[in-house]
C-alpha cells in the first residue's frame, strides 16, 4: 500500500495498549452440562465457514453468572487452538445464539475500533502473516499441535489505516454473507422437506402416547378419515385437490400394522438400489471430484465439500448427480446428502439411487431420516468401527404409497433438491472469489478501489 501508513505490532502491544483482548474457554465439569442454559460451544462445532450448533451441549441455567466471563461477543474471531484442527478460524455474528467458548477455543476481541477494526481481524487470520506464524507454533512442540494464549500474543500483524481495515472486511464479508445467506436458505428448504415427508409418509402411524399426539401434525390421511379437507386450515395448508385426492380415507391392516388403504409393507430395496461402480485408481481422473466422509457434514442434505481424487491409491465407487449417499461407518454421525456434481467416494460411503426418478423424494426422506440412522446403527457390525452395508439397509421396512403419490411428491420437492444444489455450486464460486481477494487485499497488492473491478469482471 504505497503511500499509506502500515502499523506493524504484536497481539502483546495492542492488548497492553487496551486495542485487543484474547481469550480462551471456560473448563466445563460434566455435571455442569445437561441443562437448557448456555450454549457450551466445543471446538468441533467451528467450521472454516461457519458455526454448527448442531448436537451442542448446555450448561445448567443456574450456572450462567459463572460462565459469563467466557460469553461470546459479536464480532469475535474464534479460532481452534488444540489438535490436528488447530488454526481453523470463524467468526461470531449478530444472529448467532449465546454461547460459552470451551478450553479448545480462543477469541479475538477488538476492543478499539479505531485502531482495529473486528471485522479485519476475522480475515486476518486467514491470510498468509498469520498462517505462516501459526505453522511455526504449532510445529514447535513434540505434542499435538497447541496454540496457547502466550504463543498468540507473540503474533506480529500489520496494520492498515483503519478505514481501509473497514473496506476490506466489507468486501470479504459481502462475499461471506452471501454464502452463509445461501447456507442458511438450504437449511430452510431441507426443514421443509422433511416437514412434508414426516406429514405425507409418517405421521399416519397410530397416536400411541399423549406426547405424541402433541407433536403429530395432521396428515392428510387421518384429516380425510375425520373428514376434514386436507386443504383447510386443521390440515396442511395449501394442499392442490389434485393432491389431496391421492390420499385414502380409511387404514388396512398389514404386516408393519395399521396402514393406508392401497398402501403397501415393504422394504427400502423394494423402491431403491446401491448401484455398485467401482473404480480402479488407474482409471479415476486427478481432477475428478471426489467425496470422503470428511467431506460430508452431519444432518444436512447439501453436501458443499468435495476434494479432487488426485493421489489416490485405492479402489472408490462412482456416483451421479443427484444420487444419494450415505455414510456407512458409524452410521450414528448421520452423513447423509445428495450429490451435487458427479464423482467418485470413499467405499465407506453407499451410493443410493431410486429404482424410478419417481421415487427420488420418498427415498431421499426415508434414507436421510432418524428413525432409519437409527435402524443401520443399530444393525452395524464392529465394535471401534461399526459399519452398515447395503443388504442391511434394503431390509428396512418401509410403508410404501402408491406410485403416483411418491410421484407427486417427488415433484413438489424436485425444486427445492434443485436450488439447494445450484446453492452450492454459487458458494463455491463465491468463496473461490473471496480467497483471490483475501490476500491480494489483506497484502495491499490489490487496492480496496480496484476490488469492485474485480468483482464486476468475476460477475
Amino acid at each position: 500500500m504505497v503511500g499509506e501508513r502500515l502499523e506493524c505490532t504484536t497481539f502483546a502491544k495492542l492488548i497492553s495498549d487496551g486495542a485487543l483482548e484474547i481469550g480462551d474457554g471456560y473448563r466445563a465439569k460434566n455435571e455442569e452440562l445437561g441443562g437448557a442454559g448456555l450454549i457450551c460451544l466445543r471446538a468441533g462445532h467451528v467450521t472454516d465457514t461457519h458455526i454448527d450448533f448442531d448436537g451442542v451441549e448446555r450448561f445448567h441455567t443456574e450456572l450462567e453468572p459463572r460462565v459469563r466471563s467466557k460469553l461470546a461477543k459479536a464480532g469475535d474471531a474464534v479460532i481452534t487452538t488444540k489438535g490436528n484442527s488447530t488454526g481453523r478460524t470463524t467468526f461470531v455474528s449478530p444472529t448467532m445464539p449465546p454461547f460459552v467458548y470451551s478450553p479448545h477455543l480462543s477469541y479475538w476481541r477488538s476492543l478499539d475500533p479505531d485502531r482495529i477494526e473486528g471485522g479485519f481481524l476475522r480475515y486476518w487470520c486467514r491470510g498468509s502473516e498469520f498462517r505462516t506464524q501459526l505453522l511455526g507454533l504449532k510445529s514447535s512442540t513434540d505434542m499435538a499441535p497447541y496454540l496457547s494464549l502466550v504463543d498468540q500474543k507473540r503474533l506480529e500483524i500489520t496494520l492498515p489505516p483503519v478505514p481501509e481495515q473497514r473496506a476490506i472486511a466489507h468486501i470479504l464479508g459481502t462475499l461471506d454473507d452471501k454464502i452463509e445467506l445461501n447456507r442458511r436458505m438450504n437449511e430452510t428448504l431441507e426443514t421443509i422437506a422433511r416437514a412434508l415427508f414426516k406429514s405425507w409418509f409418517v405421521d399416519f402411524l397410530p397416536v400411541r402416547s399423549k406426547q405424541r399426539a402433541r407433536t403429530q401434525t395432521g396428515d392428510p390421511v387421518r384429516a380425510k378419515v375425520k373428514g376434514r379437507l386436507p386443504a383447510g386450515r386443521q390440515a396442511i395448508p395449501g394442499l392442490p385437490k389434485s393432491i389431496a385426492d391421492l390420499f385414502p380415507d380409511s387404514f388396512e391392516d398389514s404386516e408393519l400394522g395399521e396402514i393406508p388403504a392401497g398402501w403397501k409393507a415393504g422394504a427400502l430395496g423394494d423402491i431403491a438400489e446401491h448401484p455398485r461402480r467401482g473404480v480402479q485408481p488407474d482409471e479415476i481422473e486427478p481432477s475428478m471430484p471426489y467425496i470422503a466422509l470428511e467431506h460430508m457434514p452431519r444432518r444436512c442434505i447439501a453436501l458443499s465439500e468435495w476434494s479432487t481424487a488426485d493421489g489416490l491409491e485405492s479402489n472408490k465407487f462412482g456416483f451421479k448427480k443427484g444420487e444419494i449417499l450415505f455414510g456407512k461407518l458409524r452410521p450414528y454421525f448421520h452423513k447423509v446428502g445428495v450429490a451435487p456434481l458427479d464423482g467418485v467416494c470413499s467405499t465407506d460411503i453407499v451410493v443410493v439411487a431410486p429404482k424410478t426418478e419417481k421415487w427420488f423424494g420418498f427415498v431421499l426422506g426415508r434414507v436421510s431420516s432418524d428413525t432409519f440412522v437409527d435402524y443401520t446403527n443399530a444393525g452395524s457390525t464392529g465394535t471401534k468401527m461399526p459399519r452398515t452395508s447395503w443388504s442391511e439397509m434394503a431390509r428396512y421396512p418401509v410403508v410404501i404409497p402408491p406410485e403416483n403419490l411418491a410421484e407427486a411428491f417427488t415433484a413438489l420437492i424436485r425444486p427445492s433438491v434443485d436450488r439447494i444444489i445450484a446453492s452450492i455450486h454459487e458458494g463455491r464460486t463465491l468463496a473461490a472469489l473471496r480467497d483471490t481477494l483475501l490476500p491480494k487485499l489483506i497484502s495491499g497488492e490489490l487496492r480496496v478501489r480496484d476490488a469492485p473491478l474485480l468483482l464486476a469482471s468475476k460477475a
